[in-house]
């Protein structure tokens, strides 16, 4: 198998590498379009197929076409048909979208086939439309992960199919609501237009009324004009009108139009589809309307679409001759556009997003904002890990394209809006786990190779390194079995860091060393009860944290020694003391920044307050649950909660201890402090404060939720505080953009709300907090992973950590959301949650740098020490480093990767907004001297997705309400100062020398 896979890559590095097949002249683009007729309603055709990287089955089984019992589709046959059908007729067309599919295709055909598929791409008539490994989903994705993954299904199409293969417009059709930073970045990938085919349906209604279906989204306003991007919400969803449904999956008739047959039904076909047409070409502007011809996984027999839509072309423009103004054709979403934009008229303008998304009364997409969190915080780690990966590989100059791809790939896949959604089948959900998992090792085995190289000072070989993936839940087998080992880690960071570390370990006295040897603090706590009773733990061994901090160079490694020892006195300084705690009695726990309090009757956290700024608020938590509404979802009333749906069966959830005592414990010492909770047997918390610390680390546990009782349930945390805040709520959007948010309202309708729970929740990637209106006080909760979340009342915050449901919610899935363990019983949840208190601006500035620190955190390594610390040193590095220096704390260096042979691609970004404080200024890097092991010489700046140089990208320019956007021509980079500004991310060619 891993043979197999490596030959499919090593051919795409053929291909790639070499060009192996030449590009001649080009007609494709919006060129390549068939001919409208002015002054007749233009019919635009679009044949096209949705197909999904994983939903009810799984990637492989969709790609070959397995499993026809779950459902029948096979994506290797409908692009073999397709390309049979696009030989018979020059006027045909067809789009694809998802790569990961059709690079697997790519490398399973014949070079015959090959040639074929390049004339047709070089003609237009195949057409690759987003051209991303998926269509991503638009809620749960975090930006960094949302471009990678355009970035990898870009480049394959720019190295096989040159400029005919960039695609020119974005088409999300299936995801369920979309982002105002997803737009923002299709803008910057290039792209002319989006379409997509979900709205919620009070929205739609007023749009139609309006003719507002289609608009100039004014993406970021930190950017301007160059975020501008045309939209349009298709009439149909992403299927074809209703009778015209022409894939063998379907019931529709054909077109049967010989005069000879008894049956013959052209005349019945032509009516109901002009008239269909006609209706709907009065919701829109222009004289062009666009019916997407397929839908999912259609076209395995392309034929029987092809063969009644020459039909339904030749007898509608036959009745051109009596007077019909209906002209239908062949035609591409980006054909369409260009006629939209021939047209020159003026467009309705679109500040806000479209989240929530609701298909019908009491049905509010806002479930999977929080479905499967165990899989939501592994592709948020695995984005980690490839950060890292592509680091290495280029400080230690492996070219290791085959790892590098292995971690990519199954990152990108796992981006998809029925994977990280949790909108998948558990089957499915495992597959996506199994390829995250193989990413994972695929990283190792590349980590393992990068310090080989970088560790040595002398010829010795390094020991190899070993990883912990569950050290969220105190396991590592490394940790608990070595008596001395070094802990190596690699800081992704362009800034110094400082880190916390927390070792699973047996014993109760340690010894740390750091890089320079020099002695660091530690201290030991005893494993929780709550922990230990996680059953994917049941092999360890270990009954006690090591914990320490640690401190890292810009993008470098820091390697520290940890050793046992048997002193009393070392056992007296790092244990930590354990506090019982007396009901009835205020108690709390704080260091010189930050004191939090706890109410003595009821056991819970009551107050936060800042010490270096003098702020405080009253922030009280508990957590609750809502049941999951059952139902069989045969009309709106009947609407059950599950995978996509969140409807609670009441309007006010219960609480998990029923307003009972927490029973609490306080654990001290002379790094970190912590309350351990626990509310009731399935949720648990430790509320955490390091030493130096400025925020509490919330770190929660919940599940097994029990379901003895039949009823679904829905986990969530509330923070009540006394902030007034008129009932204003903030979230971010993928991580960047920060959306203002307010209850029971929608920016561009009156909404007429059916849930008031489900109705007012919202994605929240990184991200929630709300201000005071009066006084200048914020309070900030930041997410380890994408959960819904809300502001249901005054000063309060609420997030969904956790579900259980026992009813399919009726949008396909055909399971209920009830995942389990190791033990079979619920699936148990840990995460985590940093709040902060503190000025508007002071906490601006926090959630902008500690919500980077989260996603680009430290990834660790441990190796067995043979030698003393001291030889270890004087053989290999411990405090080594790529940059001479930090970059501004407003810059995030987003990527760096092996790009070419002496060609590095990297992404810089200014991270803040405007009007967010001193740090929205402006601010220019020099990539002179930037580098310590190699220098940087020429820069030539790309767009977002990297497969067009900037300067030679002209979009399409539209007229918006008073105003025009321009085309978005850009000068050539000149030298090597980068000036970025608010929210721009700078993507850039760099050539480099003199590695050393």
């Amino acid at each position: 198998m891993m043979t197999r896979v490596f030959c499919i890559f090593l051919s795409f590095l053929l291909v790639v590498g070499n060009q192996a097949y030449p590009f001649h002249s080009q007609s494709c683009g919006y060129e390549s379009c068939n001919p409208v007729k002015d002054g007749m309603i233009n019919v635009h055709l679009v044949p096209h197929t949705h197909d999904d990287v994983g939903w009810l089955k799984t990637v492989d089984q969709y790609f070959y076409g397995a499993k026809t019992k779950i459902q029948n589709a096979g994506v290797q046959y409908i692009l073999d048909s397709v390309i049979q059908e696009l030989l018979k007729d020059p006027s045909r067309r067809f789009i694809y979208v998802e790569m990961a599919f059709f690079w697997r295709w790519w490398h399973q055909q014949h070079d015959h086939t090959r040639h074929i598929v390049q004339k047709l791409v070089k003609e237009g008539r195949l057409e690759f439309i987003l051209g991303g490994w998926t269509m991503n989903d638009e809620a749960a994705t975090h930006y960094s992960a949302i471009i990678d993954q355009h970035t990898l299904g870009f480049e394959f199409l720019s190295k096989t199919f040159g400029e005919c293969g960039r695609p020119r417009v974005a088409w999300q059709i299936d995801p369920f609501g979309h982002s105002k930073e997803m737009a923002s970045l299709f803008a910057g990938m290039g792209f002319d237009g989006l379409f997509f085919g979900r709205a919620d349906y009070q929205d739609i209604v007023k749009r139609v009324l309006n003719k507002d279906m289609e608009m100039v989204w004014k993406a970021n306003q930190n950017i301007g004009e160059e975020a501008d991007l045309f939209t349009g919400i298709l009439l149909n969803g992403y299927n074809p009108p209703p009778g015209f449904c022409f894939d063998e999956l379907c019931q529709d008739d054909p077109i049967m139009d010989d005069p000879r047959l008894k049956e013959n039904n052209l005349n019945e076909k032509l009516i109901l589809f002009s008239t269909w047409v006609m209706m709907k070409s009065l919701t829109l502007r222009t004289k062009h309307i666009m019916l997407t011809m397929g839908s999912d996984f259609q076209y395995s027999n392309a034929n029987t679409w092809y063969k009644n839509l020459d039909k339904l072309i030749k007898h509608i423009n036959a009745k051109q001759a009596k007077g019909s103004k209906l002209n239908l054709i062949y035609s591409t979403p980006s054909c369409y556009l260009y006629q939209l934009n021939r047209a020159n008229i003026s467009w309705p303008v679109k500040t806000d997003d479209f989240f929530p998304y609701a298909d019908r009364l009491h049905s509010y997409w806002t479930g999977y904002f929080t479905s499967r969190p165990a899989i939501k915080q592994f592709i948020r780690e695995s984005s980690n890990l490839f950060q890292v990966s592509r680091h290495l590989d280029v400080f230690a100059q492996l070219q290791n394209h085959i790892d590098l791809f292995r971690v990519w790939e199954p990152l990108s896949i796992a981006q998809h809006h029925d994977a990280v959604t949790g909108t998948e089948k558990q089957a499915v959900a495992n597959d996506y786990t199994a390829r995250l998992t193989a990413g994972a090792e695929s990283y190792q085995k590349l980590t393992n190779a990068a310090y080989t190289k970088l560790l040595p000072k002398t010829e010795e070989t390094p020991p190899a390194h070993y990883f912990c993936s569950l050290l969220n839940i105190s396991m590592c087998e490394i940790t608990e079995h070595l008596n001395e080992f070094t802990v190596t880690l690699y800081n992704p960071l362009a800034q110094l860091v400082s880190n916390w570390v927390r070792l699973p370990v047996v014993g109760s006295s340690y010894t740390v060393l750091g890089p320079d040897l020099n002695s660091v603090q530690t201290q030991v706590i005893t494993i929780s009860s709550s922990t230990k009773r996680i059953p994917e733990r049941r092999l360890s061994k270990a009954q006690n944290i090591l914990v320490f901090e640690v401190k890292i160079r810009p993008l470098g490694f820091a390697t520290y020694f940890v050793q046992t020892t048997k002193s009393d006195d070392a056992i007296q300084r790092t244990l930590s003391q354990v506090i019982p705690v007396d009901l009835g009695t205020d108690f709390e726990i704080k260091n010189d920044k930050i004191a939090i309090s706890f109410n003595g009757k009821t056991g819970r956290m009551q107050g936060i307050s800042n010490l270096e700024s003098k702020i405080s608020a009253s922030v009280v938590q508990d957590y609750y649950y809502y049941i999951g509404h059952p139902g069989n979802n045969s009309d709106t009333d009947t609407q059950a909660s599950n995978n996509y749906i969140f409807r609670p069966l009441n309007n006010t959830p219960s609480s998990v201890n029923y307003l009972m005592p927490v029973k609490s414990h306080i654990v001290k010492g002379p790094l970190v402090q912590e309350v351990h909770q626990v509310f009731c047997p399935w949720i648990t918390q430790v509320i955490r404060l390091y030493k130096g610390s400025n925020f509490a680390e919330v770190e929660w546990t919940a599940g097994s939720i029990p379901i003895n009782d039949d009823k679904g349930k829905e986990i969530v945390v509330s923070y009540q505080t006394n902030l007034k805040t008129n009932n204003m709520f903030y979230t971010d959007a993928n991580g960047r953009q920060i959306m203002e948010r307010k209850l029971n309202y929608r920016p561009t309708w009156t909404l007429k709300i059916s849930e008031p729970i489900s109705g007012n929740y919202y994605p929240v990637n990184t991200k929630i907090f709300i201000k005071d209106v009066e006084k200048d006080v914020q309070f900030t909760v930041l997410t380890d992973r994408s959960q819904g979340g809300s502001s249901l009342r005054d000063g309060h915050v609420e997030l969904m950590l956790h579900r259980r449901l026992l009813f399919d919610d009726g949008r396909g899935v055909g399971e209920p959301l009830n995942e389990t363990g190791v033990d079979g019983h619920g699936l148990i949840i840990r995460g985590k949650h940093l709040l902060y208190v503190d000025t508007k601006e002071n906490s601006t500035v926090f959630h902008r740098h500690q919500a980077i620190e989260n996603f680009l955190h430290p990834t660790i390594a441990f190796a067995e020490l043979k030698m003393s610390p001291k030889e270890w040193k004087d053989k290999f590095n411990t405090n080594w480093a790529a940059m001479k220096s930090s970059l501004p704390s407003n810059v995030n260096l987003l990527t760096l990767q092996q790009w070419g042979k002496s060609t590095l691609l990297l992404r810089l970004e200014h991270v803040f907004e405007q009007g967010e404080g001193t740090f929205s200024k402006s601010v220019t890097i020099s990539l002179k001297n930037l580098f310590i092991h190699f220098n940087a010489t020429a820069v030539e700046e790309l767009v977002l997705g990297a497969n067009l140089n900037l300067s030679d990208l002209h979009r399409l320019k539209w007229k918006a309400d008073g105003y025009h956007t321009n085309n978005h021509y850009f000068k050539k980079q000149e030298g090597l100062e980068i000036t970025l500004s608010p929210m721009e991310i700078k993507t850039l060619a760099v050539t480099i020398t003199d590695f050393f």
